[in-house]
This record gives C-alpha cells, sequence and structure tokens, in this order.
C-alpha cells in the first residue's frame, strides 16, 4: 500500500493527521522529545523525510550523514511515528499539500508565519504549531564534537 492510501485510510477511521518534516540524519534525544510531542497532538504522525538530494542541496555535500533508507528505517522504529514518507524537493511543500494534514509541525526555531505550508493548512482549518527544544543538541553539534575531537 502506498502513502496516500495510508493516509487515507487513517482519514477515513477519524484520525487527526499530524505532519512534520526534517532531515533526521544523526536521530539524538532532541528528536526523539520532538516527535513524542507532534504526537501527541494527533492520532496519526507523518514525518516527510529530506532525500539525500535535498540534503545535500540545502546542508552541503558531505551530508547526509546516514542514506535516506537507514533515516527512514530509524524513524520508523519509533514509537510516536506512524508514516515516513521521503521526499525530494528542498522543501515539503508538494507533500504538505497531498497529504493536507489537519497539524502541521516545526520545532520552536522556527516563527510560524515561515513555515512552509502554513497557510496553506490554516487556508482550510488545519493549525499550525511550534514545539519548543528542551536538549542542547542537533546533528550539527554532534558532527562538530567529533571533529574536535573534544570528546
Amino acid at each position: 500500500m502506498d502513502y496516500q492510501e495510508i493516509i487515507k485510510s487513517a482519514k477515513k477511521e477519524g484520525k487527526k493527521i499530524v505532519f512534520t518534516n526534517g532531515c533526521f540524519d544523526i536521530l539524538h534525544a532532541g528528536h526523539v522529545d520532538y516527535l513524542e510531542k507532534a504526537k501527541a497532538l494527533g492520532d496519526f504522525l507523518v514525518v516527510g523525510l529530506n532525500s539525500d538530494k535535498s540534503i545535500s542541496r540545502i546542508k552541503g555535500k558531505c551530508r547526509p550523514i546516514n542514506p535516506q533508507n537507514f533515516r527512514k528505517k530509524v524513524l520508523e522504529a519509533l514509537k510516536p511515528v506512524d508514516l515516513v514518507v521521503i521526499f525530494d524537493e528542498d522543501t515539503p511543500k508538494r507533500l504538505i499539500e497531498e497529504i493536507k494534514p489537519d497539524v502541521l509541525v516545526k520545532g520552536g526555531d522556527w516563527k510560524v508565519e515561515n513555515i512552509v505550508g502554513a497557510d496553506y493548512v490554516t487556508s482550510y482549518g488545519g493549525t499550525v504549531k511550534t514545539i519548543d527544544f528542551i536538549y542542547d543538541i542537533s546533528t550539527t553539534k554532534i558532527i562538530e564534537k567529533i571533529k574536535s575531537g573534544n570528546c
């Protein structure tokens, strides 16, 4: 079954669809906390996962560290995640318009007005939320720590 059929089925069952997206390159506690909080906003959490090509365009030639199929497998194993969809574009705009989530979620480092797809989601009565980070950690910080040798 393809992801569109899975989402259609979840909607038919009356589930509240939550969508978020990201690279999720080196999974850490911040990611897990964020995904748990995102899932708490609804019944069915869809994670849009940047493809390897899109991450390289956005973050540079040395990224991602982990290939998309590995990142997808790890995300799918997490309890809050119901579905992972890989996208090739630099933004998840097309995917958001396809899925039409009830709730669109991004991290607290984003202003709602700058979240891709926010206007679209609110146009049909959906909501846009941001989630504050409680861990001072990121994939970039992990990579920098490893490179510096100050482990």
